[in-house]
Order: structure tokens, then sequence, then C-alpha cells
């Protein structure tokens, strides 16, 4: 097989990883930067190019997009779609995760318990706001935020409102939701293949810190799943459409909370803290669906 790997950097852990296990399952890997490639869009004929030159026959494709080009990127996975190419991660799928509301909306919808979320388009009743999530403190939350950033914790009503009129002062859409103090700042992040678990971690924040990310010196540690937290995380990925995901999960006295599903779920810290090949896993997904007819999205939204 042709797999294409869509991302900005061979340098990255992920792509390198991915490259690596592509290979030695005795497949060709080529590493396209999504932010180079350009559409010839034709009645019947759509194409990608890339530094000039014209992609030929691709078997997959694997899209590592960063947030920060998720309008661009998933266009550029759309359409390889449109070429027929199997792709590990369906364009739709990649803006709807990148949407905290609306991801929170769709798992909300399909019974997946989540921490209580409140959200409104301007500032004239931000006390009702912080009382419907609960009361201070609380978290506030960029629509679309990645590792952590646009994250802040309030811990009164007073800091609250003040952050909340903040973001709103230069047009920043923000989501208010109860603080889990019992989650001691620590979240599982649950690996998703193809409808299974195929590897977990406990991240815990830096000294004070309240988020877990380990791209802000937060730690992880291979961590065994409870059965009902393996179903949720099934479950997310599935109803916001992803074969491949990692389900970000807080640990809560009334049970596993989801708080977000990540479309590029970063391999080198799920791989250092499991010791499992995750890489390989993928390739092996994208071998076995890559001939079958693809699936079409059924979340409706």
């Amino acid at each position: 097989m042709r797999i294409a790997i869509l991302s900005q950097s061979i340098a990255n852990y992920s792509t390198r990883a991915l490259v690596k296990a592509a290979e030695k399952a005795g497949h060709e890997a080529i590493v396209l930067d999504y932010a180079k490639c350009y559409m010839e869009v034709e009645n019947n004929r759509p194409l990608v190019h890339h530094k000039g030159n014209k992609i030929g026959k691709i078997d997959a494709v694997i899209p590592r997009i960063a947030h920060s080009y998720t309008g661009y990127g998933s266009a550029v996975v759309r359409q390889f779609e449109m070429m027929d190419v199997y792709t590990t991660a369906k364009s739709i799928a990649i803006v709807r995760s990148r949407d905290k509301l609306r991801s929170l909306q769709l798992m909300s919808r399909s019974d997946i318990d989540i921490p209580k979320t409140a959200f409104a388009s301007q500032t004239t009743d931000i006390a009702n706001l912080i009382e419907l999530v609960g009361g201070a403190p609380l978290i506030v939350k960029l629509i679309e935020s990645t590792h952590g950033k646009g994250v802040v914790l309030a811990q009164t009503k007073r800091e609250a409102k003040s952050i909340v009129e903040a973001f709103y002062s230069i047009n920043q859409p923000i989501l208010i939701q109860e603080f889990i103090e019992e989650a001691g700042g620590a979240d599982i992040r649950a690996f998703v293949v193809g409808g299974r678990v195929v590897g977990s971690m406990k991240r815990q924040g830096l000294d004070e810190d309240f988020r877990s990310n380990l791209h802000l010196g937060g730690s992880g540690e291979k961590v065994v799943l409870t059965d009902e937290e393996k179903k949720i995380a099934v479950k997310a990925a599935k109803k916001l459409g992803l074969d491949i995901a990692g389900v970000d999960i807080l640990q809560s006295d009334r049970g596993p909370l989801v708080i977000e599903v990540n479309s590029s779920p970063g391999l080198e810290g799920i791989e250092a803290a499991t010791k499992k090949n995750i890489a390989s896993k993928i390739i092996k997904y994208a071998e076995v669906n890559a001939a079958r007819k693809p699936k079409k999205d059924k979340v409706g939204a």
C-alpha cells in the first residue's frame, strides 16, 4: 500500500512513528504537508498537488491536522475523499470534533455523561450562566483551543464574571463548565482505534495546575480502565464519527465524564506511558479498511 500521512513536519514524533510502522509493515509511507497542498477542482476530476507535483495513486490517508489549520486541512482530506481514497478520519468528523460546543451537544444527545456546560453569545446574563454550572469555582474554555491553552479556572463568581467579560470583549466565544474538584488536576486519555481502546494513560497536571496536558508539563502513566470508562470512550468516538480518537475523561464522584474527543491524538505520551506501539495499530487499521467500501458518516450533525 501507498499511505499518505498528512502532517506539517516529519520531525514530529507521531509522524515519524507512523512512517516507521508503515514501512515495517511493508508499505510505502509519504509525508505530505497539507498546508502546502493545493487542490484542482473540476467536474468529476478532483486532484491534489503538493509542492508543484500531482499526487499519484494513494491507497490510504492518515490525517494529522493541527487545530490552527482545521479549515484548510479538512478541505484537503475532503479532496482525497472525493478521489475515493480511504482516510482514517473523515473531514466532517475532524471539523465536528474541533468545535467544543458542537461535540458536547452531540455527546449529551447520545446519553454520554459530560460536565455541566453553559454557553451564550453575549454577556447580559453571566450570573445565570454561572449558576447553571453550579457556581464557582468553574472552568472557562475557548470554543476552539488545544493543549490546555485558552482554558481558565475561575475561583469566585467575581473572577468568573471578569474572565467571561474579557473573552467576550475580544469576540472570543467561550464555554462555561463545572469544575470537577475531585479529579485532582488529572484526567484519563483513552486511545480508541476501530471501536476498541488500545491504550490508556492517566495524565496529572504539573504542581497545582488543574490542567493535565502533557504539553504544559504534566506527566502520564499507564492506567487500567474500568469497563464503564472503556465503554464511554468507545461510545464518544463513535458518536462523533471518529474511528481513531483520543478521548479525554475526568473521574468524578458521579462516574466518568467525557471532556473532549481529539481527532489527531498525539502518540508520544501514550506510547511512552503504555509501552505499546500504537502507531502500528493505526497502520493495521488503515490496511484492513482501505480495501473496503467507505462507511457513510451517520452522525447527522
